[in-house]
């Protein structure tokens, strides 16, 4: 039973060898998969049979094996290891000849599957050794792998689909137990399957037999979603309309069954269920199991555990279970046990092959009690034939045969959801069908005698469209009117008004609510409290400057640029409340205003600052003489010209669009509509916001390439290291803020998130500014008064001498202290310089 297939043969020579090549490839990496499933089952006989169960349920990424599953899993592999002890120790079935197993999980998996059964057919494929050879020049000796004549399983279609088509290359016959996909039944694609359980589209016929029965003419067609509710509902469909009755009006089922009013008919999904019944014996088998008695199956360990809820050892996969197991447990004394249903079906298919193996011994061997040399050649396809030919009454007293495609005969048996004043509700059996249908005693809800009947179609719901059947004006489909849509007569959906929603019964459409950022939103309380702080602390650094003028440390800070500094700082946190006021025309000229100005004003001022300390130093490298436009009048004139750049901007920006409200319907325009939401907001699109921001931001990078260049001054002459600090932090927010502010341009809460971030970005710039060049000189002029003394005037020379050698002296390593040269320069600088007698006004540096 080891040829290949006549029809393989008759492919192309190239497409053969790609194909045996792939196929090889496939089996000498299977040897791979032992990492991951380290098991199986071998049980040692004179004939091999394969054996595939979903021992454990499909594993997450990475991972192909979960956890196990004790009824579909262990029980059904067990009742095949119960078929092959008693077809082993029946002396009239296979007289003298011994079935083995090898026996594979497939966790529920159809890849894995297909790569554990590649086991199956490696003693079928011929290795080419020719150019191998051991180390002393001797070809080397394989040892050759069991051969597979048949393979039990697999139970999921998708996994018997995908691993017939491998085994029907080889001509190894397959019988499963529990795949019912219909497409299974076509015998040119899987010629070498078969099944011991009938096809889904018998149960179709059987619930056509079900509604003629009732007299019913119109039935509704529900479907759980994918191939086998699908696909099901297809031929229950066909096969109606053959026997005259209308199917129609067919969903997926999805939920609970919610409607009540209709009496059900359902599949095995529901409670139209293979006829099957319970097997002693098989319980008298497997209650017996003991870890002792059944160590040849390799995941009864496993099952233990997950069974009486134990740890056999410390490394064991229980995680979620402290208690050792004892080994003393017994199944269904110290854990519940119920036989799983397919167990039946499993033993069957078992029997099938082997009572195919028994006739076959009998044609091919008449001489021999055992395998003859005949019966070893006979190929897949001698073994198909008988067992497709086979009858025999199967486990349950029931008879087990195969049509021409390799199905079993259907057999269901019927229940009802009845009520019982003795044992409750629940599903009793009413009836069997075999091809034919027998019913009993059904009954009918409220006590009702006569049968219900079945109209065509039902009353359509508030917001519910007909679509009446072509032909059939008393047949109608129910379309509801989703999205934004309204339902304006019975027949149609119409959507509503871009600035409208449905009302919660879809008969009328009615305005979306406005909304707008609040005072008290979580969203706004934050950017307010740290602009009311931010405030009060600025109007107390005014109020400290003004109240000392004309002290040295506020003389020495340029009073000037000071005021204008705090000028800009105010307005920064200034613009957090016109950001969240109510929109109207008046606050969004206030925006476009004050958005960019406050940062325009305080950057403007910086830059000048910083400008003028580079060109101080830049001059007193090259000769004695004051660098121009460094007095406080051309300081103002400055700044005051780069300030006017933004407001002609924003003068130009009025001129083109002017300001204006606009409620914006798209930005929370949700797929629910009943959480739709119109926001109010200013006619200021992102794009605007970032060109009103960017000369600010041009501003503060330039100041801050300027705050880098005069770093190496020394701290005791200027203020540009506070500078430097304060452009730095500026610049690591606001590289924050843009991500988050365009990051979040089609977020829901883009209202919300992007005014937030943006407030308490000009907050934190503010804030920043206001802490490191402000509020060191109000803490010494309240704290340190002794420190806020006149210090020695001396002449521009003396400042950029003493400047420049107090530079090169930090960069020399010296025993002095730290800052003892730069006190000792100031100390040794003569006050009556040549500049001074001339006149020349000197600036006071701290």
């Amino acid at each position: 039973m080891g040829r290949y297939p006549s029809r393989t043969s008759q492919l192309g020579a190239g497409f053969t060898f790609r194909l045996l090549w792939t196929l090889h490839a496939l089996v000498d990496l299977s040897g791979s998969q032992e990492i991951y499933a380290p098991h199986s089952i071998r049980v040692e006989g004179d004939v091999t049979l394969g054996g595939l169960f979903p021992v454990h349920t499909r594993g997450g990424p990475g991972t192909p094996c979960g956890d196990i599953k004790k009824e579909n899993g262990i029980h059904r592999l067990e009742a095949m290891m119960y078929a092959l002890d008693q077809i082993n120790n029946d002396e009239e079935l296979l007289p003298n000849v011994t079935l083995g197993a090898r026996i594979l999980d497939t966790c529920s998996r159809d890849t894995y599957a297909l790569e554990q059964s590649l086991t199956f057919v490696q003693a079928l494929i011929q290795k080419d050794t020719s150019d191998v050879r051991c180390t002393n020049g001797e070809p080397p000796v394989f040892v050759k792998p069991e051969k597979v004549v048949g393979v039990i399983g697999a139970s999921a279609s998708s996994v018997s689909i995908m691993v017939a088509n491998i085994l029907r290359l080889f001509q190894i016959p397959q019988i499963s137990y529990a795949s019912t996909a219909p497409e299974l039944s076509d015998d040119r694609r899987y010629d070498f399957f078969s099944r011991v359980v009938p096809p889904d589209s018998y149960q179709a016929q059987a619930m056509v037999d079900i509604v003629k029965a009732m007299g019913w003419n119109y039935v509704s067609t529900v479907a759980s979603e994918g191939s086998y509710g699908e696909k099901g509902v297809d031929a229950f469909m066909t096969l109606s309309r053959e026997a005259g009755r209308i199917a129609s009006q067919d969903h997926k089922m999805i939920g609970l069954r919610e409607a009540l009013s209709f009496t059900w008919v359902g599949s095995d999904a529901q409670k139209l269920t293979f006829e099957s019944g319970c097997l002693l014996g098989f319980d008298a088998y497997f209650t017996s199991r003991t870890l002792e008695n059944n160590r040849r199956n390799v995941w009864f360990a496993e099952y233990w555990e997950e069974n009486f809820n134990c740890k056999l050892m410390s490394s064991s996969k229980k995680d979620d279970s402290s208690r050792k197991c004892t080994g003393q447990e017994r199944i269904s004394v110290d854990s519940k046990y119920e036989q799983e249903g397919k167990v039946q079906f499993v033993i069957d298919a078992v029997y099938a092959m082997a009572h195919a193996l028994h006739n076959m011994q009998r044609d091919l061997c008449p001489e021999n009690s055992g395998i003859c040399p005949d019966m070893e050649l006979a190929g897949g396809k001698k073994l198909l034939k008988y067992i497709r030919s086979v009858s025999f009454n199967g486990s349950a007293g029931t008879g087990v045969t195969f049509n021409k495609n390799g199905d079993a005969p259907g057999r269901y048996d019927l229940f009802q959801y009845q009520w019982n004043n003795i044992t409750g509700p629940g599903y009793r059996i009413i009836g069997q069908w075999t091809e034919t249908l027998q019913l009993n005693d059904m009954q009918w809800p409220r006590g009702e005698q006569e049968t219900p009947i079945s109209v065509c179609s039902l009353p359509c719901k508030a917001g519910e469209s007909k679509k009446v059947v072509k032909g059939m004006a008393c047949c109608w489909h129910c379309e509801a009117c989703d999205g934004y849509q309204y339902q304006p007569d019975e027949f149609n959906c119409k959507l509503c008004a871009y600035d409208m929603r449905p009302s919660p019964n879809r008969t009328s459409c009615q305005p979306i609510p406005i909304i707008k950022l609040e005072w008290h939103s979580p969203w706004a309380v934050i950017p307010v409290f740290l602009a009311m702080l931010g405030i009060i602390a600025t109007i107390f650094v005014v109020a400290t400057f003004i109240r000392y003028n004309d002290t040295p440390i506020v003389r020495a800070s340029g009073r000037e640029l000071s005021y204008v500094l705090l000028t800009g700082i105010f307005l920064c946190y200034i613009i957090t409340f016109l950001m969240i006021a109510k929109p109207d025309v008046g606050v969004c000229s206030l925006r476009r205003i004050f958005l960019g100005l406050g940062m325009c004003i305080s950057y403007a001022a910086l830059l000048t600052k910083t400008n003028r300390i580079y060109r101080i130093f830049e001059q007193g490298k090259k000769s004695v003489t004051a660098p121009r436009l460094i007095s406080p009048t051309s300081q103002l004139a400055i700044t005051f010209s780069l300030i006017s750049v933004q407001l002609l901007g924003v003068l130009i920006w009025f001129g083109v669009d002017p300001p204006n409200t606009i409620i914006d319907y798209g930005e929370q325009r949700t797929i629910n509509p009943d959480l739709a939401r119109g926001v109010l907001k200013c006619d200021i699109t992102d794009l605007q916001i970032i060109c009103s921001l960017g000369y600010s931001i041009l501003l503060m990078v330039t100041c801050t390439v300027y705050a880098i260049k005069t770093r190496g001054v020394p701290e005791n002459f200027n203020e540009a290291k506070p500078i430097g600090f304060t452009m730095y932090t500026t610049c690591i927010v606001w590289l924050a803020f843009i991500p988050i502010f365009f990051g979040t341009a089609q977020s829901a809460e883009k209202m919300y998130i992007q005014t937030t971030t943006l407030t308490i970005s000009m907050n934190l710039s503010a804030s920043v500014a206001l802490g490191m060049l402000y509020m060191p000189k109000v803490y010494v002029i309240i704290f340190h008064p002794e420190l806020n003394v006149q210090k020695r005037k001396r002449s521009f020379k003396a400042v950029v001498t003493a400047a420049t050698m107090s530079s090169r002296l930090s960069h020399k390593a010296s025993d002095r202290p730290n800052g003892e040269a730069k006190t000792e320069l100031c100390e040794n600088v003569d006050p009556n310089s040549k500049c001074r007698r001339n006149g020349r006004k000197q600036g006071t540096f701290i």
